[in-house]
């Protein structure tokens, strides 16, 4: 029997009583969150990830509602994909 260990490079912070963490200064400046940023928090196969809103952030949905295809029927498809989740 093998058991596989994988070891992250882990920092951690303490929240507040307010709901409130410190980004490490590391991965500020790593990701370039900056003073003030909004920051996006997205559930993903059971892990929380924090993305800072800036506008790398929302050039990826340039042209998401460009095109001729039947909208209605892409909704669907999604929420089919969704539920097979």
């Amino acid at each position: 029997m093998y058991i596989r260990v994988t070891i992250y490079n882990m920092e951690t912070s303490t929240l507040t009583s307010k709901g409130q963490v410190l980004i490490p200064k590391k991965y500020r400046k790593k990701f370039g969150f900056k003073a003030n940023q909004k920051v996006a928090f997205v559930e993903l196969n059971g892990n929380l990830i924090i993305k800072p809103l800036d506008k790398s952030y929302f050039q990826q949905f340039v042209g998401i509602l460009a095109g001729k295809g039947d909208v209605l029927k892409e909704l669907m498809d999604e929420k089919k994909r969704e539920r097979e989740l």
